[in-house]
């Protein structure tokens, strides 16, 4: 008998696709996924005096944030279209979740370029998961789906993001000012990457399940 996953990789190949780097395994999020990201959520994901997202979605309370979670990811898979699209991939370390990272793009057959996005739970924060999981995600943008573009963002005091895009090549490209909170200023630097400066991991990616799915991204 199928598991319900197997049966929706029929319906929606997307469900289908793996990334395997030395230590994690990336799945695109699914139902079977969002009660143990809830209790990750639950468990932290920053210090509460900082904000390190631009939708500062963790200063929400336990009920509204659960809420607003599941809400987020269902609606970001409902409506996702080969114009417009955006994965949110499962990222396990040794079979257990550590956080997500979202890879979308707008267009992406005419403008070839993607942006992410992601976050890890307190307790997996600081081992380089957060450096491997985005390098995963690009080495498909770029090998895979042929992008000529990956743009990421952080806010300036936010070291740690900083330090995973330097690492991985990332160059600036321009600031902007935002209200992050109601009434805190701060300012977002924006992150541009091409495949040139990408600074690659010594390892290879794996992908499985992606032949089906490639039309989810706008390509053939």
């Amino acid at each position: 008998m199928q598991s319900s996953r197997e049966t929706l990789v029929r319906l929606w190949p997307v469900f289908g696709l793996l990334l395997r780097t030395p230590r994690l395994e990336l799945r695109p999020l699914c139902d079977d996924d969002l009660a143990e990201l809830i209790d990750l959520v639950r468990g932290g994901v920053h210090d509460p005096a900082e904000m390190p997202f631009l939708m500062p979605w963790t200063d929400a309370p336990d009920a509204e944030l659960v809420a607003n979670t599941l809400r987020y990811h269902w609606q970001a898979r409902a409506a996702s279209v080969p114009e417009r699209w955006s994965v949110n991939f499962a990222v396990r370390i040794d079979g257990e979740l550590a956080g997500t990272q979202e890879l979308m793009a707008t267009d992406f057959a005419v403008t070839r370029s993607v942006s992410t996005g992601s976050w890890l739970g307190l307790p997996f924060q600081g081992r380089g998961i957060g450096s491997e999981m985005r390098a995963a995600v690009l080495l498909f943008a770029f090998d895979q789906l042929g992008a000529v573009r990956a743009e990421s963002s952080a806010f300036t005091d936010n070291p740690r993001s900083l330090r995973v895009s330097e690492k991985l090549g990332y160059l600036p490209d321009g600031t902007r000012v935002i209200q992050r909170r109601p009434g805190e200023r701060a300012t977002d630097q924006r992150l541009l990457l091409t495949p040139r400066d990408f600074r690659r991991p010594v390892w290879e990616l794996g992908v499985e399940g992606f032949a089906p799915c490639r039309p989810t991204f706008g390509i053939v």
